[in-house]
């Protein structure tokens, strides 16, 4: 984590956001401080990747220990963390998704987003599939109904945009 927070201050992400101070939470999920401060409603989103990252490598790497497993979870979080902070990601969210004000992450937020993955990655190891799979619903379904998006919107907008859907994520 250390070394990714490194690598996103080397790539000219802020530190935090540049409003000037560090909010624990900020509810808002499209204005200019989302992805500034360490959780906001996209925070689940990264729980969710701990679900996912725990469960496939259950099944591809079941045979290397949770520490092995968690430790390329987090690998790969981080390096989602880089990734979704270049200009190339940065400018699809903004060109295809209803993240008009989106800039990238502030360090802060990629930190929290990264141990809101660790969370989940350690919720899953403790909690049976069939909460693991309601839980995973009930965050897709609350962040639908509260910010429209999540993250199989998210997913989805990247990969294959549909105009319908940003418009009505933007309100239309």
């Amino acid at each position: 984590m250390a070394l990714t927070a490194v690598v996103l201050l080397a790539m000219g992400r802020i530190p935090w956001c540049a409003c000037g101070f560090v909010k624990l939470w900020h509810s808002a999920a499209a204005d200019s401080q989302t992805s500034q401060h360490l959780a906001d409603p996209y925070t689940f989103s990264h729980v969710l990747h701990g679900f996912g990252f725990f469960w496939i490598l259950w099944l591809v790497a079941r045979r290397l220990s949770l520490g092995a497993r968690g430790v390329i979870a987090i690998a790969a979080e981080c390096g989602w963390e880089i990734l979704e902070n270049t200009p190339l990601i940065i400018d699809r969210y903004r060109a295809n998704t209803s993240s008009l004000d989106y800039f990238g992450d502030s360090v802060v937020n990629s930190m929290g987003d990264v141990l809101a993955m660790i969370l989940g990655f350690w919720l899953a190891s403790r909690l049976p599939f069939r909460v693991v799979l309601a839980l995973t619903i009930l965050i897709e379904i609350a962040l639908l109904v509260t910010i429209r998006d999540n993250l199989t919107l998210n997913i989805l907008m990247l990969v294959y945009p549909i105009d319908a859907i940003r418009r009505w994520q933007l309100g239309g």
